[in-house]
């Protein structure tokens, strides 16, 4: 059986045409408001703005506002968070968003702890997170989501597997292997220094790669039959992953890009719609 392609990109769009229906009648009950988007660049960086621009499109193909703040690389830390402030005490707010990475002299935690529960729609905040970990209602970290979000689509079972996530980021790795843990995933987490790195991937059902280093998982340390899930994205279109040579024995796999990218995306712009939802009932 050849591999089934798990096309994030088109699950994406299918999404997007339900997303602007529920847009739409949220304009028609409301007068023509719209869920909001708040998003936060600080700094110049253009991999940063070149994201946050991707998310005002999506927010705008499905007929849904954005809200841009720029801030200089000089802010510090209280400034950004009484920015967050504002926003969280704005009703015309729904979602906001902070651009990851900050400035190396800003508290970035601080700073994404400061959303408020109920706009944290990219699921950065420590109490999403536990809330998320413990089975309550919180919005989900958009990456790992997105990626159950696919899994999902494609009908890949997770319950009773053995998946193991390669990376420990308070906004992917930890997230994605609770996320697992709760669809009954048996999960370990690995990391660049886990010792016998090698044979812990060769045991795993389903193998996220959540590292942030280019091809760093070597593709003969994988079992045919996998699910191979690759959260990586590095210049010349490569992920954490070494892709390649797999494409021929695997279930399924990830593409990059056009995998999980457009399903982080897709899934801020998502919770978004929902929490603009809540707020409009």
């Amino acid at each position: 059986m050849p591999a089934t392609l798990l096309d994030g990109k088109h699950v994406a769009q299918l999404t997007e045409t339900d997303l602007a229906e529920r847009v739409a009648a949220l304009k028609a009950k409301t007068g023509d408001r719209t869920p909001v988007l708040a998003t936060i660049l600080v700094g110049d960086d253009p991999a940063s703005a070149t994201y946050v621009k991707m998310k005002a499109n999506a927010c705008r193909r499905i007929g849904m506002e954005s809200m841009a703040i720029e801030l200089p690389a000089s802010t510090k830390t209280n400034d950004l968070l009484r920015e967050i402030e504002q926003l969280n005490a704005n009703p015309d707010v729904h979602g906001i968003l902070l651009q990851h990475p900050v400035p190396s002299h800003i508290d970035e935690r601080a700073a994404f702890d400061m959303i408020a529960l109920e706009k944290d729609v990219d699921g950065v905040t420590c109490l999403g997170f536990g809330r998320m970990s413990m089975g309550e209602p919180a919005y989900g970290c958009a990456t790992p989501q997105g990626i159950m979000r696919l899994l999902e689509h494609y009908e890949i079972k997770l319950s009773g597997k053995h998946a193991v996530v390669v990376g420990r980021s308070p906004i992917l790795g930890k997230p994605m292997a609770m996320m697992m843990l709760q669809a009954n995933a048996t999960v370990t987490i690995c990391h660049s220094r886990t010792e016998n790195l090698e044979a812990h991937i060769r045991q795993a059902d389903v193998i996220v790669g959540a590292v942030g280093r280019p091809e760093f998982i070597q593709a003969e340390w994988i079992k045919d039959g996998a699910v191979v899930v690759d959260a990586g994205y590095h210049p010349g279109g490569v992920g954490d992953i070494e892709m390649g040579p797999l494409v021929d024995r695997v279930a399924a796999y990830t593409p990059v890009p056009g995998g999980v990218g457009p399903m982080t995306i897709n899934t801020l712009i998502m919770q978004t719609v929902e929490s603009g939802e809540k707020a409009f009932a």
